[in-house]
Protein backbone atom coordinates (compact mmCIF):
# COMPACT_ATOMS: atom_id res chain seq x y z
CA UNK A 1 0.00 0.00 0.00
CA UNK A 2 1.61 3.16 -1.25
CA UNK A 3 1.97 5.66 2.15
CA UNK A 4 0.42 9.06 1.76
CA UNK A 5 2.14 11.87 1.16
CA UNK A 6 2.91 13.91 4.05
CA UNK A 7 1.12 17.10 3.85
CA UNK A 8 -2.23 14.95 3.54
CA UNK A 9 -1.64 12.64 6.08
CA UNK A 10 -1.00 15.71 8.70
CA UNK A 11 -4.47 17.40 7.55
CA UNK A 12 -5.95 13.97 8.25
CA UNK A 13 -4.57 13.71 11.49
CA UNK A 14 -5.17 17.32 12.23
CA UNK A 15 -9.32 16.75 11.19
CA UNK A 16 -8.93 13.53 13.54
CA UNK A 17 -8.24 15.51 16.73
CA UNK A 18 -11.64 17.77 16.02
CA UNK A 19 -14.63 16.53 18.02
CA UNK A 20 -17.13 14.03 16.62
CA UNK A 21 -14.71 14.05 13.09
CA UNK A 22 -13.22 9.79 12.99
CA UNK A 23 -10.86 8.61 10.77
CA UNK A 24 -13.18 8.55 7.64
CA UNK A 25 -14.36 11.51 7.96
CA UNK A 26 -11.15 13.47 8.48
CA UNK A 27 -10.08 11.33 5.16
CA UNK A 28 -13.02 13.11 3.47
CA UNK A 29 -12.62 16.31 4.26
CA UNK A 30 -8.93 16.59 3.78
CA UNK A 31 -9.50 14.87 0.29
CA UNK A 32 -12.33 17.44 -0.45
CA UNK A 33 -9.90 20.28 0.24
CA UNK A 34 -7.73 18.71 -1.56
CA UNK A 35 -9.74 18.27 -4.64
CA UNK A 36 -11.51 21.87 -4.12
CA UNK A 37 -10.24 25.12 -5.89
CA UNK A 38 -7.54 26.55 -3.91
CA UNK A 39 -10.14 29.80 -2.42
CA UNK A 40 -11.32 27.02 -0.44
CA UNK A 41 -8.70 26.16 0.91
CA UNK A 42 -7.29 29.55 1.59
CA UNK A 43 -10.26 30.93 2.94
CA UNK A 44 -10.68 28.24 6.04
CA UNK A 45 -6.64 28.51 6.29
CA UNK A 46 -7.99 32.50 7.12
CA UNK A 47 -10.89 31.58 9.08
CA UNK A 48 -8.76 29.54 11.27
CA UNK A 49 -5.81 32.45 11.44
CA UNK A 50 -7.90 35.02 12.09
CA UNK A 51 -9.88 32.90 15.07
CA UNK A 52 -7.10 32.11 16.99
CA UNK A 53 -5.75 36.07 16.50
CA UNK A 54 -8.51 38.15 17.34
CA UNK A 55 -11.01 36.70 19.01
CA UNK A 56 -10.92 36.20 23.51
CA UNK A 57 -12.82 35.76 26.36
CA UNK A 58 -14.49 38.60 27.58
CA UNK A 59 -13.35 39.28 30.75
CA UNK A 60 -16.77 39.73 32.62
CA UNK A 61 -18.98 36.91 31.09
CA UNK A 62 -16.13 34.92 29.68
CA UNK A 63 -18.10 34.31 26.62
CA UNK A 64 -16.08 34.29 23.16
CA UNK A 65 -15.61 38.00 21.61
CA UNK A 66 -13.63 40.31 19.53
CA UNK A 67 -13.10 42.76 22.31
CA UNK A 68 -13.05 43.33 25.72
CA UNK A 69 -15.70 43.66 27.64
CA UNK A 70 -18.19 41.86 24.45
CA UNK A 71 -20.69 43.64 23.09
CA UNK A 72 -23.75 42.01 25.22
CA UNK A 73 -21.86 43.15 28.28
CA UNK A 74 -21.19 46.43 27.33
CA UNK A 75 -25.16 47.41 25.63
CA UNK A 76 -27.04 49.82 28.01
CA UNK A 77 -30.45 48.50 26.68
CA UNK A 78 -29.79 45.17 28.07
CA UNK A 79 -31.47 44.47 31.70
CA UNK A 80 -28.02 44.58 33.87
CA UNK A 81 -29.90 43.39 37.16
CA UNK A 82 -30.26 39.55 35.57
CA UNK A 83 -27.56 37.52 34.58
CA UNK A 84 -28.26 33.98 32.90
CA UNK A 85 -26.04 31.28 33.67
CA UNK A 86 -24.14 28.86 31.19
CA UNK A 87 -22.18 25.87 30.40
CA UNK A 88 -20.91 27.17 27.18
CA UNK A 89 -20.19 29.98 24.80
CA UNK A 90 -22.64 28.22 21.91
CA UNK A 91 -25.36 28.15 24.78
CA UNK A 92 -25.60 32.14 24.55
CA UNK A 93 -26.10 32.06 20.94
CA UNK A 94 -28.82 29.35 21.37
CA UNK A 95 -30.73 31.71 23.88
CA UNK A 96 -29.87 34.40 21.82
CA UNK A 97 -31.70 33.37 18.64
CA UNK A 98 -35.03 32.67 21.18
CA UNK A 99 -35.12 37.06 21.23
CA UNK A 100 -36.97 36.25 24.49
CA UNK A 101 -34.05 36.82 26.88
CA UNK A 102 -32.28 40.31 27.59
CA UNK A 103 -30.23 40.30 30.41
CA UNK A 104 -26.68 39.47 30.45
CA UNK A 105 -25.10 36.23 30.71
CA UNK A 106 -22.47 34.76 32.35
CA UNK A 107 -20.36 31.42 31.04
CA UNK A 108 -18.53 28.47 33.23
CA UNK A 109 -17.20 27.07 30.94
CA UNK A 110 -18.33 23.58 31.61
CA UNK A 111 -20.37 21.54 34.33
CA UNK A 112 -19.40 19.94 37.71
CA UNK A 113 -18.59 16.34 36.91
CA UNK A 114 -16.97 14.20 39.44
CA UNK A 115 -16.46 11.16 36.91
CA UNK A 116 -14.31 13.84 34.28
CA UNK A 117 -12.74 15.69 37.34
CA UNK A 118 -14.09 18.70 37.08
CA UNK A 119 -15.10 20.38 40.12
CA UNK A 120 -16.74 23.94 41.22
CA UNK A 121 -12.97 25.67 41.31
CA UNK A 122 -12.29 24.32 37.73
CA UNK A 123 -15.05 26.64 36.22
CA UNK A 124 -16.13 29.84 36.31
CA UNK A 125 -18.29 29.85 39.45
CA UNK A 126 -15.77 32.10 41.89
CA UNK A 127 -15.83 34.79 38.70
CA UNK A 128 -19.71 34.89 39.03
CA UNK A 129 -20.01 35.27 42.92
CA UNK A 130 -17.23 38.09 42.52
CA UNK A 131 -19.34 39.44 39.44
CA UNK A 132 -22.47 39.49 42.01
CA UNK A 133 -21.00 41.25 45.13
CA UNK A 134 -19.50 44.14 42.50
CA UNK A 135 -22.48 44.62 40.49
CA UNK A 136 -23.76 48.02 40.04
CA UNK A 137 -26.43 48.13 39.60
CA UNK A 138 -27.41 45.15 41.59
CA UNK A 139 -28.61 41.66 40.16
CA UNK A 140 -31.89 40.77 41.50
CA UNK A 141 -32.29 37.97 39.32
CA UNK A 142 -29.78 34.41 38.58
CA UNK A 143 -31.10 32.67 35.45
CA UNK A 144 -30.06 29.16 35.64
CA UNK A 145 -29.41 28.08 32.69
CA UNK A 146 -26.83 25.22 32.57
CA UNK A 147 -27.71 21.24 30.48
CA UNK A 148 -31.06 19.43 31.59
CA UNK A 149 -28.36 16.69 32.63
CA UNK A 150 -27.21 15.03 36.05
CA UNK A 151 -23.71 17.63 35.53
CA UNK A 152 -25.92 20.14 34.67
CA UNK A 153 -28.36 19.81 37.31
CA UNK A 154 -25.72 19.14 40.13
CA UNK A 155 -24.01 22.52 38.58
CA UNK A 156 -27.02 24.51 38.97
CA UNK A 157 -27.62 23.17 43.00
CA UNK A 158 -24.49 24.56 43.44
CA UNK A 159 -24.74 27.67 42.52
CA UNK A 160 -28.34 28.23 43.92
CA UNK A 161 -26.76 27.37 47.32
CA UNK A 162 -24.43 30.04 46.87
CA UNK A 163 -26.54 32.55 45.53
CA UNK A 164 -29.30 31.88 47.96
CA UNK A 165 -27.57 33.60 51.03
CA UNK A 166 -27.11 37.18 48.85
CA UNK A 167 -30.72 37.67 48.70
CA UNK A 168 -30.96 37.31 44.82
CA UNK A 169 -34.16 35.63 42.99
CA UNK A 170 -32.54 32.08 41.29
CA UNK A 171 -34.87 31.02 38.91
CA UNK A 172 -33.74 27.63 36.21
CA UNK A 173 -35.11 26.89 33.16
CA UNK A 174 -38.65 25.24 32.77
CA UNK A 175 -38.58 21.77 31.55
CA UNK A 176 -39.40 22.41 28.33
CA UNK A 177 -36.13 21.07 27.65
CA UNK A 178 -35.48 17.32 27.66
CA UNK A 179 -33.14 15.59 30.26
CA UNK A 180 -30.13 14.46 28.79
CA UNK A 181 -30.30 16.95 26.30
CA UNK A 182 -27.99 19.85 25.24
CA UNK A 183 -28.60 23.99 25.07
CA UNK A 184 -27.13 24.09 21.85
CA UNK A 185 -29.57 21.16 20.24
CA UNK A 186 -32.75 22.59 20.87
CA UNK A 187 -35.21 24.79 19.12
CA UNK A 188 -35.83 28.09 19.20
CA UNK A 189 -39.83 27.42 20.23
CA UNK A 190 -38.67 24.77 23.07
CA UNK A 191 -35.65 27.10 24.31
CA UNK A 192 -38.11 30.13 24.03
CA UNK A 193 -40.78 28.90 26.47
CA UNK A 194 -38.44 27.23 28.77
CA UNK A 195 -36.80 30.82 29.34
CA UNK A 196 -40.46 32.14 29.67
CA UNK A 197 -42.00 29.67 31.58
CA UNK A 198 -38.27 29.33 34.27
CA UNK A 199 -39.04 28.44 37.98
CA UNK A 200 -37.83 29.16 41.34
CA UNK A 201 -35.28 26.87 42.62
Amino acid sequence: MQPLAQPVSNLIEAFSRLPGIGPKSASRLAYFLLRADESIALSLAQALTELKATTLFCSICHNIADRDPCAICTNTERNQTVICVVEEPLDVQAIERTREFHGLYHVLHGAISPVAGVGPDDLKIGELLRRIQQAQPPVQELVLATNPNLEGEATAMYIARLVKPLGIRVTRLARGLPMGGDLEYADEVTLGRALTGRSEM
